[in-house]
């Protein structure tokens, strides 16, 4: 019995490992896509916050506010506010990855307009989410560090808790690449880039996406790490 939760621990710990290097390689790859394509101008000219404009209003999604928000690759859509905030170097810039952002934020917007169910169950799920992520440490930590039957009450609590945050990232999976393939469909359709220019801008998309699975690779594992603990203390 020992000997399988020797084994398994090894496994998991060999997988999380490199579930971390995928998320290094997924996070350089994401700002060197970034990078390279924000050297190339779109043949439309049209910077982020035109194309974001023009995105919505060809989809009559007329009630969502386009602004310039500060840092860098902060883009995203709150749909609270139903505005869609675009960092510094996208807003201003007529550069691929520019394009590929506001088209992607907007994607996002148009799942809200639309009803699109990924992302009204996400928007559903964050309060309780933000607030089981806070507090569920404070349980694994007790579970963790003491070695009694309330330990282990207070170790399933906590994995009860931090389910709910990987319950979240399964969800924000379908939600992301749903977000691209509206926006890269529509940078076609609508004439804003070109067949190759959709190529490009699908590649700073793809990195982007990249992220995200990685980090609910290292969520699940993780999960099933606490749950691997608990077992072998009740055993």
């Amino acid at each position: 019995m020992y000997y399988a939760f020797d084994t398994a621990y090894m496994w998991i710990y060999i997988l999380m490992i490199a579930a971390f290097i995928v998320s290094l390689i997924a996070q350089i790859s994401v700002q060197s896509n970034f990078n390279k394509y924000s050297k190339v101008q779109s043949s439309s000219g049209m910077t982020g916050a035109q194309v974001a404009n023009r995105l919505l209003s060809s989809q009559n999604v007329t009630n969502v506010a386009v602004g310039q928000i500060a840092g860098n690759l902060t883009d995203h859509y709150n749909p609270s506010n139903k505005t869609l905030g675009l960092s510094e170097p996208v807003y201003g810039s007529s550069s691929l990855s520019a394009t590929a952002v506001a088209a992607h934020e907007c994607g996002h917007a148009m799942q809200h307009a639309y009803g699109y169910g990924p992302l009204k169950i996400r928007t559903a799920i964050v309060p309780v989410v933000n607030f089981s992520s806070r507090i569920s440490w404070i349980f694994l930590i007790i579970g963790l560090f003491f070695n009694n039957s309330t330990a282990s009450i207070f170790l399933n609590i906590g994995i009860i808790l931090f389910s709910a945050a990987v319950v979240f990232q399964l969800i924000t999976l379908p939600v992301e690449f749903d977000a691209s393939r509206r926006g890269l469909d529509l940078l076609e359709s609508d004439g804003i880039l070109t067949r190759d220019e959709v190529k490009g801008a699908s590649a700073v998309l793809k990195a982007a996406a990249m992220t995200y699975v990685a980090a609910a690779c290292v969520s699940i594992l993780q999960l099933i790490r606490l749950i691997l603990i608990s077992r072998s203390r009740s055993d």
